[in-house]
């Protein structure tokens, strides 16, 4: 009986510990600061960007966030939405190379945005809506580097590109841009439709990350299950063999 209560013991161990770090490693994996909508049309007009940011630290809050806008393909007539508890500081910059509009040649345009004063304590996350008037129409994608400073000092820099088709540990928010009218498109060149599209894309990309990481902790409560069945039944079998031969 001793034997038996210390091999379920071990087996239960194990059924915890496969379960917590697989539950742990879903959380995880989504706690990267994020752009929504994830594409929008080549040169679309009058929409919204919102960058995601989630604290990933269990003793300290985030209290400072940088988003970084490339200045090589700009981002024209970007607004910042007042947030409760934040004061946005916007940065322009003189562009080395002009964008010339309808509305006459642009030679500045905003270079980073950050945001200060407010906290986003651990297992939160904040929403940073930034507005546009265009997008630029001569690149696929954009990516937005970020900072973000916690409570205790700590600064984690959001700035990595993929390389390979691998993910990095740290990477940057991607916006991709999509042939002008695709369909695959989150978001649209039109103020009319940009709005709702932007809050479905962000709730439908909010969504498929919980999903998957449900998944995933189901996925690692069935190993553990499975890992503990198995020690029960090798248990009841060498049970059933010591009283075969004695």
């Amino acid at each position: 009986m001793s034997r038996t209560r210390t091999t379920l013991r071990r087996a239960g161990v194990v059924t915890a510990l496969t379960a917590a770090g697989v539950l742990t490693a879903a959380g995880v994996a989504y706690a990267h600061v994020t752009v929504h909508p994830e594409s929008y049309a080549k040169g679309a007009t009058d929409g919204v960007l919102t960058f995601r940011v989630p604290n990933e630290e269990d003793g300290a809050s985030t209290t400072k966030v940088q988003v970084f806008l490339p200045t090589d393909h700009p981002v024209l007539g970007v607004l910042v939405a007042p947030q409760d508890g934040w004061t946005a500081k916007v940065t322009n910059t003189k562009l080395k190379k002009p964008v010339k509009t309808d509305d006459g040649t642009i030679t500045d345009a905003v270079s980073e945005i950050t945001w200060t004063g407010g906290k986003i304590a651990p297992g939160q996350y904040e929403d940073f809506n930034v507005a546009f008037g265009q997008l630029p129409d001569d690149t696929d994608q954009l990516t937005f580097k970020a900072l973000q400073t916690y409570s205790d000092g700590k600064t984690v820099r959001w700035i990595e590109e993929p390389t390979g088709g691998e993910e990095p540990e740290n990477p940057a928010p991607v916006l991709k841009l999509t042939a002008k009218g695709a369909e695959e498109g989150s978001g649209t060149s039109t103020a009319s439709t940009a709005s709702p599209k932007t809050s479905d894309s962000s709730k439908s990309t909010a969504s498929a990350s919980d999903s998957t990481a449900r998944g995933l902790g189901v996925a690692g409560l069935v190993v553990g299950v499975l890992g503990l069945a198995a020690a029960v039944f090798a248990v009841l079998r060498g049970r059933s063999t010591g009283s075969r031969a004695e």
